[in-house]
C-alpha cells in the first residue's frame, strides 16, 4: 500500500471535519424548522397554561356571568363578564388580557378588588390552551382571539362602540392589547409590566443562546409592541413596577415613550412583576380609575 502524503493526509482530516459541521448544520437547521413550523419552542419557553380553575369570581361573592364564544377560525373560548357597580361608569367595559402562566382563576382577587375600585364592567377570558378554552396558544392564536373577544363585547347591550372599551393586558397580555389598539379606536389602552419585544426578552433572559441561536430560526411569536406603539391612535397608561424582576422597568419606560400623546405613566415603588396590584394599593387603582374616566386631574 502506498504512503499517503502528509499534507494529503491533513486534507482529508480537515474534510471530514467539515463534513461533519456540514451535516451537523443541516440537522440544526433542520430541527430549528421543525420546532418553528411546529411552534414547539414557543410552548416550552413562551406559553405555561394551566387547564384547571382554582377559583372562581363567586367564590369571593362577585356576581358574574359565565361567557362562551368562538373565533374565527372556530376555537371555543371561555370568560367571565362582571358588571360594573357604578352607574357613572358601568357603561365602560374593561377587556382583560392576562399574562403567560395559568389561567383566569389565579386572577380572581385582582378581579375583585378591581371591580370594587374602579367600577366599571369587566370581561376577561382565557386563550385558547388556557382554562376551559379549546386549542393550543400561540401568538397569532392569541390575536384571534382577542378578535373574538371584542366581537362578543359588541354583541352585548353594554357595548355600543369601541370607544365603550378599554383594553387592559398585563406582561404578554400587554402586547396582545396593543395589537388591537392598533386595529381599533378603543376609548383607552392600559399596559401593565409590558416588555418591548420578545426577541429582546430573549436577549435579557438567554444572553448567550440568542447569541448562537438565531431567534427567528426556532421562535414563531415575536411580539413587537415597541414597533407599534406609534401606530396605537388611543390614549395610553403604562403601569410598572420599580422591581420588576421579570420586566426591566426600562422596558415600560421604553413603550411609554413610543406612545403618542395622551398618554400617562404610572411607576410603583417596590412592586415586581405579578405583584404591582398589591404593591399599588389606592394610588395603583385610583390611577386606573382616573385614565378610564379621562380625568385629568
Amino acid at each position: 500500500m502506498a504512503n499517503i502524503p502528509v499534507a494529503a493526509m491533513i486534507w482529508m482530516a480537515w474534510l471530514r471535519v467539515a463534513r461533519a459541521l456540514a451535516l451537523a448544520l443541516v440537522v440544526l437547521a433542520l430541527g430549528a424548522f421543525v420546532a418553528r413550523q411546529f411552534n414547539l419552542l414557543d410552548k416550552q419557553l413562551v406559553f405555561f397554561p394551566s387547564k384547571v380553575i382554582q377559583s372562581s369570581p363567586g367564590d369571593l361573592g362577585l356576581a358574574y356571568e359565565e361567557v362562551r364564544f368562538e373565533t374565527e377560525d372556530g376555537v371555543d373560548l371561555h370568560g367571565w363578564f362582571v358588571p360594573g357597580t357604578e352607574p357613572a361608569t358601568e357603561a365602560i367595559t374593561l377587556l382583560w388580557f392576562h399574562g403567560n402562566a395559568g389561567n383566569i382563576g389565579d386572577r380572581v382577587e385582582n378581579l375583585l378588588l378591581l371591580n370594587q375600585a374602579v367600577g366599571v364592567n369587566i370581561f376577561i377570558f382565557d386563550y385558547r390552551g388556557y382554562g376551559l378554552s379549546e386549542g393550543s396558544p400561540s401568538e397569532k392564536g392569541m390575536y384571534l382571539d382577542a378578535e373574538a373577544a371584542i366581537a362578543y363585547l359588541r354583541s352585548r347591550p353594554e357595548v355600543t362602540n369601541d370607544s365603550d372599551l378599554v383594553l387592559f393586558g398585563r406582561s404578554i397580555g400587554a402586547a396582545v392589547a396593543v395589537e388591537m389598539a392598533t386595529r381599533h379606536d378603543i376609548r383607552g389602552l392600559i399596559l401593565e409590566s409590558p416588555f418591548t419585544s420578545l426577541r429582546a426578552m430573549a436577549r435579557l433572559t438567554h444572553p448567550v443562546l440568542s447569541r448562537i441561536v438565531p431567534f427567528g430560526l426556532v421562535v414563531q411569536s415575536r411580539y413587537e409592541s415597541l414597533g407599534k406603539m406609534p401606530h396605537v391612535n388611543s390614549p395610553v397608561l403604562v403601569i410598572h413596577g420599580k422591581a420588576d424582576e421579570t420586566v426591566p422597568v426600562e422596558m415600560g419606560l421604553e413603550l411609554f415613550e413610543a406612545a403618542s400623546y395622551p398618554k400617562r405613566l404610572h411607576l410603583v415603588d417596590g412592586a415586581g412583576h405579578n405583584d404591582v396590584y398589591l404593591f399599588g394599593g389606592d394610588e395603583y387603582f385610583n390611577a386606573i380609575k382616573a385614565f378610564i374616566e379621562g380625568d385629568d386631574g
